[in-house]
């Protein structure tokens, strides 16, 4: 009863961080429009990351979120309570498991206050800083919830509208994430929601527009 009494709580206080209007996002410039997706490039951004072996894409986001929201209500050497932001991004690294993945990495994008020094994590949480320098990635929104079924579907159509566009064979598929699903809204939103499925692209093959590199601080 306790663990539910926890959840719960930890639950809202997760939602109303969420809903709080004005939340600090990742910045970018949109190079490129289909009817159906987009490519971004994104500017250099700082993550704290959460790192699941577990092998569904709900389980590994939650068991993460749960870590990087113990991180940023305080569990840090310097106690720095820090703001909620957007969107939650769950990474999935090529291999095994519903996308064929090795894992997940559960990311929460740092406020411009701590993207040049975060505050350390308490050991326990087991995150990891990580610096990824600009670059771009193809975008295809969706809307309900996020789930194990329904971002495998949303990844083959991206890979469908990819190799009918200018961009074919363009993705870095064997990289260290091939697809990550960004989720922007509180579980309390039932309707109006917004989700995207990213993939990055390879710099080699994108024209001289991006960058494709990732590093650990």
């Amino acid at each position: 009863m306790k663990g539910v009494v926890v959840s719960l709580i930890f639950a809202i206080v997760a939602s109303a961080l969420i809903c709080v209007s004005g939340i600090e996002s990742p910045q970018f410039s949109v190079i490129h429009t289909e009817s159906n997706f987009e490519i971004r490039l994104y500017r250099d951004t700082s993550w704290m990351s959460a790192s699941s072996r577990e092998m569904s894409f709900e389980k590994a986001t939650k068991q993460g979120f749960h870590r990087l929201f113990q991180y940023i209500q305080g569990a840090n050497l310097n106690s720095s309570r820090i703001r909620m932001t957007s969107p939650v991004l769950t990474s999935i690294v090529p291999d095994a498991g519903p996308l064929h993945s090795t894992a997940y990495i559960v990311r929460f994008y740092l406020p411009a206050k701590f993207q040049n020094s975060p505050p350390v994590p308490l050991p326990e949480l087991n995150l990891q800083p990580v610096y990824w320098p600009s670059h771009c990635v193809a975008v295809r929104q969706f809307s309900g919830f996020a789930r194990d079924n329904n971002v495998v579907k949303e990844a083959e159509n991206l890979a469908i509208s990819l190799s009918r566009s200018p961009w074919a064979n363009s993705t870095d598929l064997l990289g260290h994430d091939a697809y990550s699903i960004a989720q922007y809204n509180s579980p309390f939103r039932f309707f109006g929601r917004t989700n995207e499925l990213w993939a990055r692209i390879n710099r080699f093959k994108a024209s001289g527009y991006c960058s494709d590199s990732i590093s650990t601080f």
